[in-house]
This record gives structure tokens, sequence and C-alpha cells, in this order.
């Protein structure tokens, strides 16, 4: 099989890792942890950690060609993509076996979608985002690069959610409403109205509390 590392070595990266596996296309040779020092070796999920960008060009040089990002801050999961397409690698997508995604539903390179979510038809999903565990997303939905669809959250038909917006867990989002790009919805919100980018919003319905800089 194809070798994969997998960017991340944290609880979203072990997610990531299993959808991966039950797929049964890569074969992961690893971890990549460029944070947190000291980690060069450990074992992570059965697999060894490896640190510093100078580790992803020993993996090339062993035959590593594909990479999945696998942690869930945005603006950098969407900056270390960017980083391994400039070093020839190639951004998988993993979906897990048990997600119902419709036919024609377009999904982008490096995306992950994780157990039990829905996609339905017409929606439009970007690049390096994450639909996560038992969320759903109904008809013609748009979702770019980079979003972060958190746990359990219901999005209705025809919403639009920005780049590197983040959705907080079970949140709910009425149809036709647009989520501004880097803007955050707090957990278990209920959004009736249209969130400008860069926003910080929540609660029953959701207000906007700040502008984030």
């Amino acid at each position: 099989m194809k070798k994969l590392v997998v960017w991340g070595a944290s609880g979203h990266a072990m997610v990531v890792a299993d959808i991966v596996r039950l797929r049964g296309e890569y074969d992961i040779v690893g971890f990549l942890d460029d944070v947190t020092e000291g980690r060069n070796g450990e074992e992570f999920f059965g697999l060894p950690v490896f640190s510093g960008r100078d580790s992803l060009a020993m993996l090339c040089g062993q035959g590593v060609r594909h990479a999945i990002v696998a942690f869930g801050n945005c603006p950098a999961r969407l900056k270390v993509a960017e980083y391994l397409r400039a070093q020839g690698l190639e951004l998988v997508t993993a979906v897990h076996p048990s997600a119902v995604v419709a036919r024609d539903v377009v999904i982008g390179e490096g995306t992950v979608v994780a157990a039990g979510a829905v996609i339905n038809p017409g929606v439009h999903v970007g690049a390096n985002v994450i639909i996560n565990t038992s969320a759903s997303v109904d008809h013609e939905c748009t979702i770019e690069d980079g979003a972060h669809i958190c746990p359990g959250v219901r999005l209705a038909g025809r919403v639009a959610v920005g780049e590197g917006a983040w959705i907080g867990i079970g949140s709910s989002i009425i149809d036709r409403v647009r989520i501004g790009a880097g803007s955050f919805i707090g957990a278990g919100s209920v959004v009736v109205g249209d969130i400008p980018d860069n926003a910080l919003a929540y609660g029953v319905p959701a207000k906007i509390r700040k502008r984030i800089e």
C-alpha cells in the first residue's frame, strides 16, 4: 500500500488514523508533531511520532508521498496543508465507512468525514475540512476550505460556512444562513441569522459577542 504520514499526534489524529486504517488504502508510517518538544521516537496509537519538519524530509526520502493533516486548529491546518503541497506530497481524503455521503457531493483534498456523519445531495465541501462525528450537513450547503463542523452539528439546507470557520459541538444552523470566514460558533448554539467574518457568536439564539482580531 501507499505510505502515508499523519501530521498531528493528539486525539483527533487518533480518529483520523482509525478512518485511514478502516479504509485500507494507505499504510500509515507514523505521526508528525512539530509543536510538542521531546516526542521524537515516542509511540502513539501504535506508531512512532516524528518531530520537526526535518523528519518530513526524511520520510519523503523513504518513499512517503501522501499525508493528511489531523488537528483541529483551522488556520494552522490550512497553513500545514499548503506546506505539504509545496513539498510535493498529495493530501488524501478520509471518509469513515459509516458516513452517509450522497453521490453528487464534492469533497476537497485533505478533508476528514468522521463516523456517523451525513452529507446530503448538492453539498460542496472544500479542502482540509473536518466534518466530525455524527454531524449532519443538509442539501446544497457549501463548506469552504479549512472549516470545522464539530460533532453533532446540524446544518439545514443551503447553509454557507466560510473558510476556517468553527461550528461548535451540538450547534444548529437554520437554512440559508451564512457563517463568515474565521468565525467561531459556541457549543450548543442555535444560529438563526448570518454571522459576519471573524466573529465569536454563541447562545440560543446565537448573538455576536465580539470580533476576532
